[in-house]
């Protein structure tokens, strides 16, 4: 398998588009959680503006009224043709697919289908931690299985998480984050085909949340788990909220392997009414003819990953840095700086720049921060001078 070129000849970066004044009148919560003098770079919204096809579609279905009830299949099909083109082999069908309101609520959808009560699920931290706060919230419990070193899945710490998850007797689920939130990690199919068969001998089931698979890195081939050998049995989330900058627009797609179509089909009816019409066009819009916008971006964001590592280079050495193969974060090691177990805070209160912090990550996060590179060369400076002042 492997990506396909990433050409953008006349598209801007869409990075590079919005001023910061114009910026700080959005009312979204990266723009309204801290005081005006704050420099967000946390949450996970880009400063893009939207995809012209996106704007296009929205402003049609406005224009007509068409603001009811999600239907069609429209938004799947979108998206298998999208993964045909960028991933070739992926094992998702549009007859294996459902709507679902957003890609998290769909994990505690897909995990309800799979695990019961009080049942394990396990996860590779540092992870996004909405997995720690939805699986407890869902009445199931967090086995961790940390990544290593090299922040890659460690095969030996995820199969004793297995052996400790089943032991009970319960059902197992391993929630699989890929592209890996935080770290940006881009599992290999090698990888994921041994991720299937610890998954099979133990008896887990796997659910993965692929929403930022669109935003790989070129050069870097991203591999659907649905389309690993043995991944059959698995459930899928995708959409495009990530890649397009559509979080408020709540529409995603539950997707299953041949072998998982029966779990698929028990999905309650009402889970499709809590998805956003307007939002399920806007994501089909982004799919269907957003690419070259969605490539522009890939190209900005890899100059972005590019002008971090020399940016820290020159004015925070001590902070350890590994550009990530996907997503628009970067997952600092602030350890060397001597700032404690939340640096996030002191860059805060000192430097007036929010950055996420990594305790929430669960363990590994500790001394670590999330820094959000989907924005303008020039904030992405103007942060990292703050973050140096805060010293």
């Amino acid at each position: 398998m492997s990506s396909i070129p990433h050409d953008t000849p006349g598209e801007p970066n869409p990075l590079r588009v919005l001023t910061l004044d114009r910026l700080r009148r959005r009312t979204s919560m990266k723009w309204r959680t801290y005081p005006a003098d704050v420099l967000p770079m946390w949450v996970a919204e880009m400063d893009v503006p939207l995809a012209p096809a996106v704007i296009g579609a929205v402003t049609r279905a406005l224009e007509l009224g068409d603001t009811g009830y999600p239907a069609g299949s429209d938004y799947a099909k979108a998206l298998v043709a999208f993964a045909a083109e960028r991933w070739g082999r992926h094992g998702f069908a549009v007859e294996r697919a459902a709507i679902v309101p957003d890609v998290m609520l769909g994990v505690v959808e897909m995990l309800k289908l799979v695990t019961g009560p009080g049942d394990p699920v396990v996860v590779n931290p540092p992870v996004y931690p909405p997995f720690f706060q939805f699986v407890t919230h869902m009445d199931r419990r967090v086995v961790e299985a940390p990544l290593g070193a090299d922040l890659r899945i460690d095969l030996d710490v995820l199969e004793e998480a297995f052996r400790s998850a089943v032991a009970g007797g319960g059902r197992a689920a391993y929630l699989l984050c890929s592209p890996h939130n935080p770290t940006g990690t881009v599992h290999t199919a090698r990888e994921l085909a041994a991720v299937a068969a610890l998954a099979e001998r133990y008896g887990v089931r796997v659910v993965a949340d692929e929403i930022h698979a669109p935003l790989v890195a070129p050069g870097t081939a991203f591999v659907p788990y649905l389309g690993v050998p043995g991944g059959e049995r698995a459930l899928s989330l995708m959409s495009a909220s990530k890649g397009w900058n559509l979080a408020g627009l709540k529409a995603a797609l539950a997707l299953a392997g041949p072998g998982a179509a029966t779990d698929l089909a028990r999905l309650p009816e009402e889970v499709g009414h809590g998805p956003s019409h307007v939002g399920a066009i806007a994501h089909t819009a982004a799919l269907r003819e957003g690419t070259a916008w969605l490539d522009a971006l890939l190209a900005g964001l890899d100059d972005n990953r590019r002008l971090l590592t020399r940016l820290l280079a020159e004015h925070l050495p001590a902070v350890r840095y590994r550009p990530g193969e996907a997503t628009f974060l970067a997952w600092l090691d602030c350890r060397g700086l001597g700032l404690g177990a939340d640096p996030a805070e002191v860059f805060l209160e000192r430097g007036r720049v929010a950055l996420s912090s990594g305790i929430p990550f669960g363990t590994g996060g500790a001394g670590h921060v999330r820094l959000n590179l989907g924005t303008s060369p020039e904030v992405i400076t103007e942060g990292v001078r703050r973050m140096a002042a805060a010293l």
